[in-house]
């Protein structure tokens, strides 16, 4: 199953981590790419700071073979940056385990990375392969991806989400009824007519997306 994960690295263990060094104030972040072995060139933001030679910041960067200013609003630079690809660090390693990297963030404390790989193992992979090379990386957030949300719940308001739940909740489709629609309003702040409105609507739209597919039976 596919899976993402958080995890951090100290400012100077990435190509552009020096730059905090002359900029402590600044945030970089790197727009999503997903990194294959011949080429890795993304954009990425620089904000907090109104330095007039933004490119000439960034020019003496290890393992970064050139980086080009491509717009500026107030105090927020746009680049684009060409990594070299023979030198070990966090991105070259996402490369060779073909992780994809979905957001990048950067301070003067540390480097914030959320990743992406096809399954558990990929992510185990990634950790190893740095281990080898030493670079040193902590593990916040692993996670498998998961819908956000069910068909049932695409096709139902927020309101009527909200009543099908609390209605379910103290009994109201028991047989005989725990609470009575009455009882519902007062909890929700709304009518009795209300409620009824917002549960008829919901159910609706529930048997319309459960049923929709199925075919009827003949006898």
């Amino acid at each position: 199953m596919a899976t993402e994960a958080t995890f951090t690295v100290p400012s100077d263990q990435f190509p552009l981590g020096t730059v905090f060094e002359q900029l402590p104030d600044v945030t970089v972040e790197l727009e999503r790419i997903i990194p294959a072995r011949d080429v890795v060139i993304p954009y990425f933001w620089v904000r907090g700071t109104s330095v007039a030679d933004i490119e000439g910041t960034f020019r003496e960067h290890p393992g970064v073979n050139r980086i080009e200013l491509v717009d500026s609003v107030a105090d927020e630079y746009l680049l684009r940056v060409e990594w070299a690809l023979d030198h070990d660090d966090v991105l070259t390693t996402l490369t060779e385990t073909k992780i994809a990297l979905i957001r990048a963030t950067g301070t003067d404390q540390q480097w914030t990375f959320e990743i992406r790989g096809d399954a558990r193992s990929d992510i185990a992979a990634f950790q190893s392969r740095c281990r080898e090379l030493d670079i040193t990386i902590t593990l916040t957030e692993l996670h498998a991806l998961t819908p956000i949300e069910t068909a049932t719940e695409a096709a139902l308001t927020e309101a009527q989400q909200e009543a099908l739940v609390l209605a379910y909740d103290r009994g109201y489709f028991n047989s005989p009824r725990d609470v009575t629609m009455a009882d519902l309003g007062g909890e929700l702040g709304i009518s009795q007519q209300a409620v009824a409105s917002r549960l008829r609507r919901g159910v609706k739209h529930i048997l319309g997306s459960t049923l929709s597919d199925v075919e009827p039976q003949t006898r």
